[in-house]
């Protein structure tokens, strides 16, 4: 008789590390770096480690040998022997009972023979960290592009720092490295922008938080604008199609305002005018900043019609902002498909 088999049942890892990937920033040659991954049991029993599997043998791991009671956390201790220079990533495929699925983690850095730190000012209070910088611009970005913006921090806190970017949107990537600090230790994070998933030509505003720690609260200390031009593209069009193109001219590219003086609102007015030979869309209107009020008198001119842009600056908003007042124009024009005109008022 032949018995039906059974299947063993296959159950999910409930063993979760509080941080996959561990960031070590630089390591000096030939000096071993030891990290620790902190972990917790979120499974309804004790469960142990079965077995730690490394991918290669310059990676040695510590880690709990009896059983691990439920909503324990604990730690596995990595060390890597620093004896090639050059980037380094290695894995660690953690197995514990009752599960077929192993927990990943990933220890990486680079061995230098002489760590280089960063030269510059770290200018601005971003919470309880430093850096040198409170604003990213991504200018003139074309759609498959990935154009990396770089922060570059310092744990100015007494305690030890995670630092963590909140809220970022889908187009935006970050990784910080070292991505654990000591007091006054110093980190770069690099931003890496993919610009598939901007929907839009123009401007794409958005606001990150760079908090001390995963989970660190939001708020206004903590943010970082970001702003994105995406431009569109031209490249196939032919030479006579380029000949053949329209042509924006304005009257100025620096709006001058002047001064309040006590007034609510000042104005000024812009000429826009196409000097090329077919039809000059003014595909958007944006601007930078908050008050700012714009009036266009046509999107669309024909080869040698002109429109006027004009511009009412209102104080309470403009004074309340900390960028420099500016419109941007997305056109049809390949030779100046963005346009930026500057506002000064003081």
């Amino acid at each position: 008789m032949t018995l039906p088999l059974v299947a063993l049942p296959i159950t999910a890892q409930t063993v979760v590390p509080s941080n996959d990937v561990i960031d070590c920033g630089q390591v000096i040659y030939q000096e071993p770096v030891t990290v620790q991954f902190e972990l917790v049991n979120e499974g309804e029993t004790s469960v142990s480690i079965s077995d730690v599997q490394t991918s290669c043998g310059c990676t040695t791991v510590n880690y709990p040998q009896g059983m691990i009671s439920r909503n324990k956390p604990f730690v596995i201790t990595a060390e890597y022997d620093a004896k090639q220079l050059g980037h380094f990533e290695k894995y660690i495929d953690v197995y514990t009972s009752g599960s077929n699925e192993p927990i990943m983690l990933t220890l990486r850095g680079v061995v230098v023979a002489e760590r280089k730190g960063y030269e510059g000012n770290y200018s601005f209070a971003i919470g309880r960290l430093k850096t040198d910088r409170e604003e990213l611009e991504y200018d003139d970005v074309n759609r498959g592009e990935r154009p990396v913006q770089e922060i570059h921090i310092l744990n100015s806190s007494s305690d030890m720092a995670t630092p963590t970017f909140m809220h970022l949107p889908p187009y935006l990537k970050a990784e910080v490295s070292p991505s654990t600090l000591a007091p006054g230790q110093a980190a770069v994070a690099r931003l890496t922008l993919e610009s598939r998933e901007l929907r839009e030509f123009g401007l794409t505003q958005t606001s990150i938080y760079l908090g001390q720690f995963p989970g660190d609260r939001i708020g206004p200390e903590k943010e970082i604008v970001v702003s994105t031009i995406l431009l569109p593209d031209f490249s196939h069009l032919t030479e006579n199609q380029l000949a053949n193109a329209p042509q924006i001219q304005v009257s100025t590219y620096n709006l001058d305002l002047g001064r309040f003086d006590g007034k609510k609102k000042k104005k000024g007015t812009i000429e826009i005018e196409n000097v090329g030979r077919t039809p000059l869309d003014i595909r958007s209107l944006q601007m930078f900043t908050r008050g700012l009020r714009l009036e266009l008198g046509s999107q669309r001119l024909k080869p040698g019609e002109s429109t006027k842009l004009k511009v009412t600056a209102e104080r309470k908003e403009i004074m309340s902002t900390r960028s420099k007042p500016r419109i941007l124009m997305i056109t049809n024009d390949p030779s100046s498909p963005k346009v930026v005109i500057n506002v000064n008022i003081e």
